[in-house]
């Protein structure tokens, strides 16, 4: 079985569409600007071809644009293309938890999501200040990628990839720009509620009750980007919000 929170040594590949995508939503580059192959592998100090095969491939996935005149620009995105990206993760989502609940989970899958389960519950018995953010955004992406992975489906799989590329449309996106608000710790309260009411549907077996839990539970990213788009002291912290224009 997959482990989830695994960690493996990156290819040249895989660090240069890492990098990028840092590069990207960390705010070094303005919307709009041109993107330098040769600027960007020496900040990555990797060689331009995997870096070249980066940025094609984030103008598949949507990230960047392509210029007419040869290479990529920093992309900008309206609140709606995001808010859109987000519910059609929830649908793919919402068809993995019922393929999973329809098909069967593996007693591996399921013992692996318990003990995901039973991290964040440790993780969130202490106060907002006190938590292990990173380790909760860990968490959180493995549960994700568990549910994908039980539904069996790898055209699912790949697909729900793709989305969760795109800025803000991952179930972690914008999870940690509320960690200074009053409600921030109730909101990890409510969404491991969901976690685990969604496990339970999959386990007895109810596709439908499964499948609309996932879909309602991808809506807390959407209600996290609306929060962040009207809070001037999280748009100051956090530069990628400068790509999400309109």
């Amino acid at each position: 079985m997959t482990n989830a929170i695994e960690e493996r040594a990156p290819t040249q590949s895989q660090r240069a569409l890492d990098g990028i995508r840092e590069l990207l939503f960390s705010g070094v580059y303005a919307p709009g600007s041109r993107l330098s192959e040769p600027a960007i592998a020496e900040r990555l100090q990797l060689s331009r071809t995997p870096v070249r095969a980066a940025l094609a491939r984030l103008e598949q996935e949507g990230v960047v644009d392509a210029i007419p005149s040869g290479g990529f620009a920093v992309r900008t995105f309206a609140p709606a293309d995001i808010l859109d990206a987000i519910e059609l993760r929830g649908v793919l989502e919402g068809t993995a938890a019922r393929l999973a609940a329809e098909r069967g989970i593996a007693p591996s899958l399921s013992q692996a999501l318990k003990k995901v389960l039973a991290e964040i519950d440790e993780l969130l018995q202490a106060s907002n200040y006190a938590l292990d953010h990173e380790r909760y955004l860990d968490c959180n992406a493995a549960f994700h990628d568990l549910i994908k992975e039980a539904s069996g489906s790898s055209v699912i799989g790949r697909e729900i990839d793709r989305l969760v590329s795109l800025p803000f449309a991952s179930p972690n996106a914008l999870l940690m720009v509320q960690r200074e608000l009053p409600e921030f710790h109730a909101s990890l309260q409510f969404a491991q509620a969901q976690h685990k009411a969604l496990l339970e549907a999959i386990e007895l077996r109810e596709g439908t009750r499964a499948e609309a839990l996932a879909r309602e539970h991808a809506r807390l990213a959407r209600r996290n980007l609306e929060v962040a788009m009207n809070d001037d002291r999280i748009k100051a912290r956090y530069p990628a919000l400068t790509l999400v224009t309109g």
